[in-house]
């Protein structure tokens, strides 16, 4: 069966390369994340259905990001508890990409740290967060009592 990725590209491509935009803060990295994340879709597209285009897409440009970010960090880093008191937020470019790195280094899994973005950085309600993600509202809100037991709260994350 399959999806057609072409016109799933010339749709919701502009829509991925915000997400990259946001997530990245650099257009070269969003153009490559734009790209590996329809090389992604393209790999799968006899196994996806075309229900919620758009949700697969901003998803997989979420991983996509976030692992780009991962992987570019050097070495191993320790975090400083004070650290948490002073994560910013989402207004600057540079921030987000603070944020982000903070989160990569504090959440070991990957489903850990996209409810943490989706919740904190896009403001997804605990509904849209777990469609998202394919979990439970209640596997959801454990994740985020989790992160708050962390020192991780929406307060912290926006101050």
């Amino acid at each position: 069966m399959g999806i057609d990725v072409e016109t799933y590209y010339r749709t919701y491509g502009p829509m991925v390369l915000r997400r990259c935009r946001y997530l990245l803060g650099d257009e070269d990295r969003a153009l490559d994340a734009l790209q590996e994340t329809f090389v992604r879709i393209l790999r799968k597209k006899e196994s996806l259905k075309g229900t919620g285009p758009s949700s697969l897409l901003y998803v997989t440009a979420t991983r996509v990001c976030l692992n780009m970010i991962r992987s570019e960090k050097r070495g191993p880093k320790r975090v400083d508890p004070e650290v948490l008191q002073h994560i910013p937020g989402r207004d600057n470019p540079a921030d987000r990409l603070c944020m982000l790195e903070t989160l990569d280094i504090l959440l070991a899994d990957e489903k850990t740290r996209l409810i943490a973005v989706l919740r904190y950085l896009d403001g997804f309600t605990l509904e849209e967060t777990a469609e998202q993600v394919g979990m439970s509202v209640s596997g959801v809100r454990k994740r985020m009592r989790n992160l708050k037991a962390a020192g991780l709260t929406q307060k912290e994350a926006y101050a």
